[in-house]
């Protein structure tokens, strides 16, 4: 009975087994058409406005970051002339500093030389006035030898001031002379 009825029904449908009846066909077709027309008008759209704002936001952060970009290259070259201004001016500084330590050597120098020169002046005057106070002391000292010892050989003694000391004087004077000619 079974094999019956698929023979029934196989004659029944005695067309192309690959097309489908007419009627599915209009149904088919308008549900497509539906379909079509609300993702035409509906979700086209939306997809549309949510692909042009990706596109925009991306557009804007493109922008963004060129402008982040530029902005670091403008801050790169401020630090680098910042840094070859602090370079140079480093090295003005230490120029400075060595003028400025060879001008204080200088003049440390040249108050030492001065300093120097002065103690060395007041050594000599020193030393000149020791030595006129020791060739007075010693001409005293001679002068008064020298009239004991004249005293003696003359047999009186040279009392008077103003004669001793031209007699020492002249005496002195021969010493000096007879030196000078040697």
């Amino acid at each position: 009975m079974l094999n019956a009825s698929v023979t029934n029904l196989a004659a029944e449908t005695s067309a192309n087994p690959l097309l489908p009846a007419w009627y599915d066909l209009v149904w088919s077709a308008l549900w497509f058409i539906v379909i079509l027309i609300v993702v035409w008008k509906v979700a086209l759209p939306r997809f549309t406005k949510m692909l042009d704002e990706r596109s925009a936001a991306i557009e804007g952060n493109i922008a963004k970051a060129d402008e982040a970009q530029k902005q670091a290259e403008a801050a790169l070259e401020e630090y680098t002339r910042q840094l070859a201004e602090a370079r140079t001016e480093a090295g003005t500084i230490r120029e400075t500093a060595r003028e400025d330590g060879k001008k204080i050597v200088a003049e440390a120098k040249e108050t030492a030389a001065g300093e120097a020169a002065r103690l060395t002046a007041a050594a000599h005057a020193q030393i000149e006035a020791e030595r006129q106070t020791a060739f007075v002391s010693l001409r005293n000292e001679v002068g008064g030898l020298a009239l004991d010892l004249a005293g003696g050989v003359v047999g009186e003694t040279l009392s008077d001031d103003a004669r001793a000391t031209a007699v020492v004087d002249r005496f002195l004077a021969d010493l000096e002379a007879s030196e000078a000619a040697k």
